[in-house]
């Protein structure tokens, strides 16, 4: 249904990089990528289970495509569904015309983002076979350094890190991937799809992004409707990903202190630059209607910081030992109820 080569130039022409310094990073990137390892599992003490990804410097065009390769797994079976319809839900000429515009959506989305991201631990949380990635956007981080007022190398030393925390989660905590693609999964699985076709109608004739994106978003084009399990699924992915982003911003600036004098300047410009979460999140949040205003990044660094200061990094590290030690979205604002927890089931274990 959907058009994925449309989708693609759609996001190419969005995010393209006229004028934008596509320099060559500085350094080695994969020398520094084992140096932030070195300090990320100095710091944290998670062991990864097998080699990191190396780091890639990639282009705008490039990280849209990964990315929209890895929204065409996740999507597949949402869309199977669609496509499974019966003809009289979803005549021929709708049915291209839809494909056209969630192609429009997903492409300018991909393409808006493929502006801002600096660095992305690339996971395709469907499809265990695609190998991760570690990718580091060239253009963009020119264009941060710049805008932000700082030097290239530390804040590149800073992405890698962060981004290398991410590899080190995942590849530690060996249940993760497939803990954080079930949950997926069952949410897809709750859904109801139905398509209304008046929508449809309403839109312009004329073939302006800008237009058919409002379109979508106004018309309500897919309408979904999920079961009532949906609620602790997001519930559960929500609380994940706030750990896993957290833990993140609490390492790089733990593992980075040391390696970064000019750390607390980094942190509260690219504070000030964060407004974006990751694009499939994004995606999903607007096709699935998912609640996703959480501020993953304070709150789970708010969590992982109050727990390594009441319990150092190890009882932190509770969390990543199996699902049932992550915390839940109320006890991200209790630690102490996190770690009375995890405290007792470590005692009766």
């Amino acid at each position: 249904m959907v058009d994925w080569a449309l989708a693609e130039r759609i996001a190419d022409a969005v995010g393209r990089s006229e004028g934008v310094a596509s320099d060559a990073l500085p350094g080695d990137l994969a020398e520094l990528a084992d140096r932030a390892l070195d300090a990320v599992v100095a710091y944290g003490r998670l062991t990864p289970q097998r080699p990191l990804p190396p780091p890639e410097a990639v282009e705008r065009s490039a990280w849209a495509r990964a990315n929209l390769t890895t929204m065409r797994a996740t999507l597949a079976p949402l869309l199977e569904r669609l496509e499974g319809l019966p003809p009289a839900a979803v005549a021929g000429p709708l049915r291209t015309a839809a494909g056209t515009l969630v192609a429009a959506e997903v492409g300018g989305l991909v393409g808006l983002m493929s502006r801002r991201v600096l660095g992305q631990y690339e996971l395709a949380l469907l499809d265990a076979a695609a190998p991760p990635r570690l990718l580091l956007v060239r253009p963009n981080l020119h264009v941060a350094a710049r805008e932000m007022g700082a030097q290239l190398e530390p804040l590149l030393t800073w992405v890698v890190l962060h981004e290398v925390t991410h590899a080190v989660q995942f590849t530690a905590a060996d249940w993760l991937r497939d803990h954080l693609g079930g949950l997926l999964r069952k949410l897809l699985g709750s859904v109801d799809v139905k398509v209304d076709p008046s929508a449809l109608l309403r839109l312009p004739r004329r073939e302006d992004l800008g237009a058919m994106l409002d379109a979508v978003r106004e018309g309500g084009l897919i309408t979904l409707v999920a079961g009532p399990t949906r609620r602790a699924v997001v519930d559960s992915i929500q609380a994940t990903m706030a750990l896993v982003e957290g833990h993140a911003e609490h390492v790089m600036d733990a593992a980075g202190a040391p390696l970064l004098p000019e750390l607390p300047e980094l942190r509260m410009a690219l504070d000030r630059r964060r407004r974006e979460r990751p694009p499939l999140w994004k995606l999903l949040e607007r096709l699935l209607g998912l609640d996703m205003k959480m501020r993953q990044y304070q709150l789970g660094k708010r969590f992982c910081d109050a727990v390594v200061a009441r319990g150092g990094v190890e009882a932190l590290n509770r969390a990543w030992e199996s699902p049932d030690r992550l915390p839940t979205l109320q006890e991200l604002d209790d630690p102490p109820a996190w770690i009375r927890r995890t405290q007792v089931r470590l005692i009766t274990n």
